[in-house]
C-alpha cells in the first residue's frame, strides 16, 4: 500500500467518525450528513494528505472551486464543512492546529425567499383535489401552507400526531429541536381521511411501512401545480414554507413568533422575510401619515 493510499484510508476513517459524531451528538438530518459527506470526499480526493493539509494547500483547494465556476454559496458551504471537519480532527487529537482559521468565506448575497401569491396557493389547493391520490396531496399541501413545515418534517410525521382531537403538532425539527405547531381547522379535517390507512406514517410510501418518498411528493406537486395553471418550476415544499411565511408576516405576524413557528435556532434566518415587512411598513406609511395623504396635494393648492 502507497503513503497515497494510507492517508486516503486514514481521511476516509476520520470523516466516517466525524458524520457518526454529527449524527449522534448533533442530530444531524440524513440529507445533511450526505452532503457533509460529499464535500469532505471532494476535498480529500484533492489532498496528497488529506488529514495534514496546511492552511495553503486549503486556500488552494477553495480558489479552485471558483475556478470550476461554483456559486459562492457553494463554496462557502464547503469551507463551513472543512471548519467543522478539522475543529472535529482538533478536538480529537488527530491534529493539533486548525488549518482554516484564518481563512475568508466568499460573500454570499441573500436572495429573496422566493414564494407564491395566496391565489396561486389558493389555485393550487383546488387543483390537488383532481390528482389521483387527492386525498393524500391535498392534506400534505393543506399541512405544508397551513404550518410551514419542512418536507422532511411533514413526511416523518406518525399517523398518531393527529389522533384525537389535538390541535397542535409536535415537530421534531433539525438538530432534534422540538416545537409546538398549531394545525388549522381545514389542514386537520383534510387530513382526517389518512387516519384510516395503513402504516405508523400520516403519509405512507408504496411500502406501508416506509413514508412517502420526497422524490414521490415532488412528482404529485409538479402534476398538480400543471393542473392549476403555475409553472412547476416555481413550485416545492419549501416555496411554500416560504409562502407560509411571507403571507403570515403581511397579515401582522411578528417575527419572533415565526421563528418559533419555522423552528429556526436563529432569529437570524427568520429575517430573509423582512422584505415582506418593509412592503407592510411602507403600506401604513402610505396609509396614515399626513403627508402622504391625498388631501395634501389640495391644501397646499389652496394656498
Amino acid at each position: 500500500m502507497t503513503i497515497s493510499s494510507v492517508a486516503a484510508d486514514r481521511a476516509a476513517h476520520q470523516i466516517e467518525a466525524f458524520l457518526e459524531m454529527k449524527a449522534a451528538e448533533r442530530g444531524a438530518a440524513r440529507n445533511t450528513l450526505l452532503a457533509y459527506r460529499a464535500d469532505l470526499l471532494d476535498f480529500a480526493a484533492h489532498q496528497p494528505d488529506p488529514l495534514n493539509a496546511s492552511e495553503t494547500e486549503l486556500r488552494a483547494y477553495l480558489q479552485g472551486l471558483a475556478g470550476q465556476g461554483l456559486s459562492a454559496r457553494t463554496q462557502a458551504r464547503r469551507l463551513s464543512s472543512l471548519r467543522q471537519f478539522h475543529l472535529f480532527l482538533l478536538r480529537e487529537g488527530v491534529r493539533a492546529d486548525d488549518p482554516t482559521s484564518r481563512l475568508d468565506a466568499p460573500h454570499v448575497h441573500p436572495g429573496l425567499p422566493k414564494f407564491l401569491s395566496e391565489a396561486e396557493v389558493d389555485a393550487l389547493l383546488n387543483a390537488a383535489h383532481t390528482h389521483p391520490r387527492a386525498e393524500m396531496v391535498v392534506a400534505a399541501l393543506e399541512i405544508l401552507y397551513a404550518t410551514g413545515l419542512r418536507i422532511s418534517e411533514l413526511l416523518a410525521l406518525p399517523r398518531h400526531a393527529l389522533a384525537g382531537d389535538a390541535m397542535l403538532l409536535m415537530i421534531r425539527g433539525k438538530g432534534g429541536r422540538e416545537r409546538l405547531v398549531p394545525l388549522s381547522d381545514a389542514a386537520r379535517n383534510a387530513a382526517i381521511p389518512l387516519l384510516q390507512g395503513r402504516g405508523r406514517h400520516l403519509f405512507p410510501g408504496r411500502d406501508p411501512a416506509r413514508p412517502l418518498t420526497r422524490q414521490a411528493f415532488w412528482g404529485m406537486l409538479k402534476q398538480v401545480s400543471l393542473v392549476a395553471g403555475i409553472d412547476p418550476d416555481r413550485v416545492s415544499p419549501h416555496v411554500l414554507r416560504h409562502s407560509f411565511a411571507s403571507h403570515m408576516l403581511a397579515r401582522g405576524a411578528d417575527l419572533r413568533s415565526l421563528q418559533t413557528l419555522l423552528g429556526h435556532a436563529d432569529i437570524a434566518t427568520t429575517q430573509i422575510y423582512t422584505h415582506v415587512l418593509a412592503e407592510r411598513l411602507q403600506a401604513l406609511v402610505e396609509a396614515h401619515h399626513p403627508l402622504a395623504r391625498p388631501a395634501v396635494a389640495t391644501r397646499k393648492g389652496s394656498l
